[in-house]
């Protein structure tokens, strides 16, 4: 059966934007019923032609501005809002800000929590060119390899040279690794044949110690003329410090293989968050944005409330950017985290910084916590940092057997942060300060947060 939907695809429509969707998508609403419309904001009169209808929702594409918003930006380069690069792009910051924080906010009244208060969003001075990583697809348009990043929703590389939120040195090198591989004619990977040699270009560099690391994300065990390609970028590079090949030959949407091969250089570079050296290797987890990560934690670390006598749990613990700044406050952390390779470059971390007093242990963080909640650990804080789909069930209910004090919710994803909230609550804990939100990731709509809870039945 036809479902009857208020508007048809080809339909021409002038309304007024209501809303701005998680994604960065303006709405119109005809009869209740949602259109999302991309570059388009709040306020703004806009006429749109309808070019997809579902059951629950259309989409809309913006044939003329009406009137406009005064948070608009006006953006010079349209490829950033095309491929996701910069999704709120044409959203003026502080409006971008008050955006994180309404998200928030809007789920916690959807949840009826709404008695729980979120502080305005901990924004960036220079809020572009913050990222210390970049990962470019390598694709063959027109006969020519080319350097870029994907459409919205879709495998077509858009060719781009300044990607705007990345440190301008990455966006140098990936010219210049472009270049030598043009040179030398270098094939890139097809995805529809499986062939070719080059899949994507990664680059990290320290923000502190300005080391430069180059991978070669190869289909491929051989890259063609390697050696000459290596020497000319190790020369052109300022910085250079390692050029890593990393083997990845099978069929799959995942970035790197598990093998490395060093081609030039070190195996790894260094950089330092709060004061402690990070070794990162090519397939080290380290935050992309380290001037707002050194925020986020502080303010993790201040609301622990730490004098030196607590014991923690750093669940999630990733390479240990988080334990190893608390342990500074601590009496002993331990940290689990299920990736065996992370856990190696803590444990070699807090060698190479002198810190005793961190244990780490490769496990699911719920497994670990409840393995250590049959051992009798008594922690006096719990620091969670748990990827977008938030806290498995099991953590939180050996939580509730272990009674920490305080827990303290690092998130990527509010949504989760709503529902793992209420499932705290069921075990006795209670949000006791206004939420912190903090941007991670300017010019888009992903939000960090930081939430404290705080045992209230002993």
């Amino acid at each position: 059966m036809k479902v009857k939907t208020p508007v048809y695809k080809n339909d021409h429509i002038t309304s007024k934007v209501v809303d701005l969707t998680y994604q960065g998508n303006g709405v119109i609403k005809v009869e209740h019923y949602p259109i999302f419309v991309p570059n388009t904001l709040p306020g703004e009169e806009v006429e749109i032609v309808v070019t997809k209808v579902t059951r629950n929702f259309a989409w809309g594409k913006m044939v003329k501005l009406i009137s406009k918003s005064p948070d608009r930006v006006e953006m010079k380069d349209q490829r950033y809002l095309q491929t996701g690069i910069a999704p709120l792009g044409n959203l003026k910051y502080p409006a971008q800000l008050r955006f994180k924080r309404h998200q928030i906010e809007e789920l916690l009244e959807k949840a009826h929590l709404d008695d729980i208060q979120v502080a305005p969003t901990m924004g960036m001075e220079h809020p572009y060119e913050y990222r210390n990583k970049a990962q470019v697809p390598v694709k063959l348009i027109k006969g020519q390899l080319q350097t870029g990043f994907y459409k919205r929703g879709s495998h077509d590389l858009v060719p781009i040279e300044n990607f705007l939120i990345q440190d301008p040195v990455i966006d140098e090198t990936i010219k210049i690794v472009r270049d030598q591989l043009r040179q030398y004619h270098i094939q890139p990977y097809d995805e529809q044949t499986g062939r070719g040699c080059i899949r994507t270009v990664m680059v990290r560099r320290g923000y502190y110690s300005h080391e430069v690391m180059v991978v070669l994300i190869s289909n491929t065990k051989n890259i063609p003329h390697v050696e000459e390609i290596t020497k000319e970028i190790s020369a052109k590079v300022p910085g250079i410090k390692s050029i890593v090949q990393n083997i990845n030959s099978k069929r799959t949407n995942k970035l790197l293989g598990d093998v490395n091969h060093t081609l030039w250089g070190q195996n790894t570079i260094n950089d330092q968050l709060l004061g402690i050296n990070f070794t990162i290797s090519p397939l080290s987890f380290y935050q992309v944005n380290p001037q707002q990560t050194e925020r986020l934690y502080e303010t993790a670390i201040q609301n622990a409330g730490l004098d030196g006598t607590q014991t923690v749990i750093d669940a999630y613990c990733g390479i240990g950017t988080i334990s190893l700044a608390v342990a500074k406050h601590a009496k002993k952390v331990y940290g689990v985290e299920i990736v065996p390779a992370a856990i190696e470059d803590a444990k070699m971390n807090a060698k190479n910084n002198g810190i005793t007093n961190a244990e780490f242990v490769v496990g699911k963080a719920e497994e670990q916590m409840a393995k250590w909640q049959e051992e009798g650990l008594k922690p006096d804080v719990l620091i969670v940092d748990p990827p977008r789909k938030g806290l498995g069930e099991e953590l939180i209910e050996a939580t509730g057997k272990m009674k920490p004090e305080k827990v303290i919710y690092v998130s990527c994803n509010p949504a989760t942060l709503v529902r793992d909230i209420q499932r705290f609550m069921d075990q006795g804990y209670h949000v006791t300060k206004p939420i912190q939100p903090v941007d991670q990731f300017p010019q888009t709509t992903h939000v960090e947060s930081v939430t404290v809870l705080e045992r209230t039945g002993k």
